[in-house]
C-alpha cells in the first residue's frame, strides 16, 4: 500500500454509517487499513456493515449516536476513546433532508434538518477535537454536498445546512490548524441514497439530471473512495479549510450557452 494513503493504526469515527454514503466511506477507509467506529441512532442497523468491515481484517465497533443529543455525542466519544485510546479521523456524515416548497416548510422541518446537519456536525467535531488537540493530530471531514455551493428549489433547509457546513469547515480549520488538525468538506454531487431514492425511480428526472452533469451520469459508490481516503490520510497534511466537490461537474452550472 502507498504510504501516502496508508491508514493502518488510524482510528476513524464515521457518523450516519447505517446506510448510503456512510457505508461507502466505511469500506474505503477500512480497505486502506483504518480501524473504525461506526455510529447510528440504532446500532442494530449496523450489524451487516460491521460484519462486512470485520471481514476486511480491521477492527470495528458499533456505537449508538443521536447527533441531536449532546449527552449521546459525549458518550459515543468517551466509548470510542475507551476502546481505542484515540481518534485520528472523523467523518461527519450524519444528516437528513425534507423536500418541500419553501412556502410549506414548517418550523419543525427547519429545526430537524438544520439541527441534525449543522448543529450536530459542530458538536460531534468539537467533542472529537478535544482529544485530537491533545495528540496534536487529526483529520476532520465534514460531509457537505453540491448544495454547499448551489441552491435548489424545494431544499431550503437542506441547502442552508450544507452551505453552513462549508463555512463551518473554514472556521474550524482556522481554529484548530495550529493543533495539527485539518478540517475539510467533502461535497458529493448526485449520488443515489435513501434520502433521494424516489428521484432515481423517475426516469424523466434521471434523464434531466444526467443532461446537466458534464460527465453524463450520477455518482457511483466508488467515485468517493479516493477523495475520502485522501482527506483522511497523511497525503492531505497541507490541505485544510477546503471543499472538495465530487459531482461530475454539475456545480459548473452545466448550462448550454451555445446553439
Amino acid at each position: 500500500m502507498n504510504a501516502l494513503f496508508d491508514l493502518t493504526n488510524n482510528v476513524a469515527v464515521i457518523t450516519g454509517a447505517s446506510r448510503g454514503l456512510g457505508q461507502y466511506f466505511a469500506r474505503a477507509l477500512a480497505k486502506s487499513g483504518a480501524d473504525l467506529v461506526l455510529t447510528a441512532r440504532n446500532v442494530d442497523d449496523l450489524t451487516d456493515i460491521v460484519d462486512e468491515i470485520s471481514a476486511l481484517g480491521v477492527q470495528v465497533i458499533a456505537l449508538p449516536l443521536d447527533v441531536n443529543n449532546q449527552n449521546s455525542i459525549s458518550h459515543m466519544v468517551d466509548e470510542a476513546i475507551a476502546y481505542y485510546g484515540k481518534i485520528d479521523i472523523l467523518v461527519n456524515n450524519a444528516g437528513c433532508n425534507i423536500r418541500k416548497p419553501a412556502l410549506e416548510v414548517s418550523w419543525d422541518d427547519w429545526e430537524l434538518v438544520v439541527n441534525t446537519n449543522l448543529r450536530g456536525a459542530f458538536f460531534v467535531a468539537q467533542a472529537v477535537a478535544k482529544h485530537m488537540v491533545r495528540e496534536s493530530y487529526g483529520r476532520i471531514i465534514n460531509i457537505g454536498s453540491v448544495t454547499s455551493v448551489s441552491g435548489f428549489a424545494g431544499l431550503a433547509p437542506y441547502c442552508a445546512s450544507r452551505g453552513g457546513i462549508k463555512q463551518l469547515t473554514m472556521s474550524l480549520a482556522d481554529d484548530w490548524g495550529q493543533s495539527g488538525i485539518t478540517v475539510n468538506c467533502l461535497a458529493p454531487g448526485w449520488f443515489e441514497t435513501a434520502q433521494n431514492k424516489v428521484l432515481y425511480e423517475n426516469e424523466e428526472w434521471l434523464s434531466y439530471i444526467c443532461d446537466r452533469i458534464p460527465l453524463g451520469r450520477p455518482g457511483k459508490p466508488h467515485d468517493l473512495d479516493g477523495s475520502i481516503v485522501f482527506l483522511a490520510s497523511p497525503s492531505s497534511e497541507y490541505v485544510t479549510g477546503q471543499t472538495l466537490l465530487v459531482d461530475g461537474g454539475v456545480s459548473t452550472g452545466a448550462t448550454k450557452a451555445t446553439i
